[in-house]
């Protein structure tokens, strides 16, 4: 029998929440998470692309991926996705942390085997990761979509944590000459770099130049 995984929140509880929207919210700015599962008790953990779907997170790989066909056999995970926001320097190490937005997803996720269906959801998945991309490239071939698995995983059994207070240092840390305070981090695009083998004289899209 499968126990159900504890989400109880045992340390720093002001800084957990059950609150669906929230999680949502963290993961729509995401572009990848981390898929946790174990196979013969051994434990592995992947980046992967995702994309939300209402109340479901989609995952995709190809079809002869062991990650794909051992979550399609009905195996257990744990996706995580992780914003760090800023780095909380403390007057001690031990008191320092990090201004953070997290989300732990728990269940089993099922395969989308209905063709238009799995093809809707490759395209969910290609305008998150950059939304305007798919009118610019050709549609994906009926054989590409059947070389790929679509995973979808209710947003059902979840946790989330978020840091965002100042640094918290003890009374006796307050007469130190140390600086203290929060620098904030954030991801930005970079300059666009063209393919080597790109047609002379094609222009940026606009929806790449937004990004910056």
């Amino acid at each position: 029998m499968t126990t159900a995984p504890d989400t109880r929140f045992r340390r720093l509880r002001e800084k957990g929440s059950k609150d669906f929207q929230l999680a949502c919210d963290i993961i729509d700015e995401a572009k990848v998470c981390h898929v946790g599962f174990s196979v013969e008790e051994q434990p592995y953990v992947l980046p992967m692309a995702m994309a939300r779907d209402g109340d479901h997170l989609l995952l995709h790989g190809s079809i002869a991926s062991r990650l794909m066909k051992n979550l399609d056999s009905g195996l257990r995970c744990c996706v995580t996705i992780t914003h760090i926001d800023g780095l909380v320097l403390a007057r001690s190490a031990f008191n320092s942390s990090m201004h953070y937005r997290s989300v732990m997803i728990f269940g089993v996720a099922e395969s989308v085997t209905a063709f238009d269906q799995k093809e809707r959801g490759l395209n969910l998945l290609t305008d998150h990761l950059l939304p305007g991309r798919r009118a610019d490239i050709r549609p994906s071939s009926r054989k590409e979509i059947n070389a790929t698995m679509l995973l979808s995983l209710p947003l059902e059994t979840f946790t989330v944590k978020v840091g965002k207070a100042p640094p918290d240092d003890p009374a006796k840390d307050l007469e130190s000459r140390a600086w203290a305070g929060v620098v904030p981090l954030q991801t930005k695009a970079g300059k666009p770099v063209p393919a080597p083998d790109l047609a002379e004289g094609t222009a940026i899209p606009p929806y790449v130049r937004k990004l910056r």
